[in-house]
């Protein structure tokens, strides 16, 4: 029998090691960069809507299929020749909807 690797090993948490890891400049700064990034994903992703339309149907077809193997699922959904325009029909589709709505609020 394979003797317990934690057995006398006294498990604490990080928080009492971690208080004053940054100082306030480094956490201030590193805030700071967290929104920078948060904010660039963000931009990045409204620019780009095809990531969405992506990974939504991706996401549908694995709930709706559930494979055995995702990986393989994954290779053969993302590369399949037909992903492009089924991706650019539906951006399109999108953007009329978009622009429907943001006629009838202004009215």
């Amino acid at each position: 029998m394979a003797a317990d690797p934690l057995q006398g090993v006294t498990l604490q948490s990080m928080e009492d090691h971690d208080q004053k890891a940054l100082t306030e400049e480094q956490q201030a700064q590193l805030n700071k960069t967290k929104i920078r990034t948060r904010v660039g994903n963000e931009r990045y992703l409204r620019d780009h809507p095809e990531v969405n339309i992506l990974l939504s149907g991706f996401t549908r077809e694995v709930l709706l299929k559930r494979p055995e193997n995702i990986r393989e699922f994954a290779a053969e959904y993302f590369t399949r020749p037909e992903l492009p325009a089924e991706i650019d029909e539906l951006k399109h589709e999108k953007q009329k909807q978009y622009r429907v709505r943001k006629k009838s609020s202004v009215w």
